[in-house]
Order: C-alpha cells, then sequence, then structure tokens
C-alpha cells in the first residue's frame, strides 16, 4: 500500500508539473497578472542576452521547465548551486535528494537569508514559490513533503542554477563553501 501512495504522489507531481509548462507556455506574463512588482534587473535586453529563452522564462515570467528534462535533476556530483543571474550560493549537493518529481529537490538553503518565500496563488493552487533575493528571480517552489532533518522539499527549476563542481569551487571564487563537504562542518 506505501508503494502504491508513493506512485500516486510522484505520477500527481509529474502531471501536475507537466500541466504547469504547458500553462506557462500560454501565460507568458504571469508574473505581472499575479501582482508582483517588476524584476530588480533594470535592464531587460541586457539579461535576455545573457540568459536562454529558457532561463529567461523562469526566472522572470514565473515559468517551470519540463519534469525529467532538465539539466541537474539527475545530477550526483558534489558541488553547489548557485543564480544563474549572480552567482549567489544558493544549495549545496549536500542537501540533495531525489524527490522523484524530475526537479533538483534539496531540504534546504545554503542560508535562508538569500532566498525569499511568498505565496502563489496560480492555476487555483496555493504553493510557496522561492525567489532569489539577490537577483529576485523566480526559482521554484518549496513543499512540506520532503526528507528528515527538515521535512522541506525545496523544487528548483535547473535553468535557474549554475552548477559548481566541488572540484572547481575554490578557482571559481567559492572556496569558503568547500567546509560544507566535511564530515563535521564548522
Amino acid at each position: 500500500m506505501h508503494i502504491t501512495h508513493k506512485f500516486l504522489a510522484v505520477f500527481i507531481a509529474f502531471v501536475l508539473g507537466f500541466g504547469i509548462f504547458i500553462l506557462n507556455g500560454q501565460h507568458q506574463n504571469r508574473g505581472n497578472a499575479m501582482g508582483k512588482k517588476e524584476t530588480k534587473v533594470t535592464n531587460k535586453k541586457e539579461l535576455q542576452q545573457k540568459l536562454t529563452p529558457l532561463q529567461y522564462h523562469v526566472t522572470q515570467e514565473c515559468g517551470t521547465e519540463p519534469p525529467f528534462q532538465n539539466e541537474y535533476w539527475d545530477n550526483h556530483r558534489e558541488g553547489i548551486y548557485v543564480d544563474v543571474i549572480t552567482g549567489e550560493p544558493l544549495f549545496s549537493s549536500t542537501d540533495k535528494f531525489d524527490s522523484g518529481s524530475g526537479w533538483p529537490s534539496f531540504t534546504r538553503p545554503i542560508n535562508p537569508d538569500i532566498i525569499e518565500e511568498k505565496k502563489d496563488y496560480s492555476f487555483g493552487m496555493v504553493r510557496i514559490e522561492v525567489r532569489s533575493k539577490s537577483s529576485d528571480s523566480h526559482l521554484g517552489h518549496v513543499f512540506p513533503d520532503g526528507p528528515k532533518p527538515t521535512g522541506l522539499r525545496y523544487c528548483i527549476n535547473s535553468a535557474a542554477l549554475r552548477f559548481i563542481p566541488k572540484e572547481k569551487m575554490a578557482e571559481e571564487g567559492y572556496g569558503k563553501y568547500l567546509k560544507l563537504f566535511e564530515k563535521d562542518p564548522k
């Protein structure tokens, strides 16, 4: 019976995710329709040139990428995930887990002060949206169905992230985050 419930949960997550993906293609300005302020980034043209169309859609228009068809959903390498726009460290592979949803999932951010959580009433649902404070970008959503120790599942779009492998962290200026990979980080 437990396996049936897990299968049902994964199936529902997939159907909802796919439905959101389809609907997002039809509602390009969803962020403004939800009464949100324009993003803090002032030069949209520059941002459109810097990001891929999918990255721009996800981060600036509250889009969602397809489940199981994104860059990091099945990434098992050690490292950190940073904001694709600002480079701000957001999540660590030490907190990543396979939720079966088809998107990268984490139990917590590296620092809770670097993200913002807002109620999202889109698509007839009530969810908690996760945004990067440094870029005011849409990252994904957080749900109360994750594993211990937090019980949370930060379901994040790969398109909002850039992965820095552990072996390149120091070289790219993220050396202070290597302590996350020690057995007993202080």
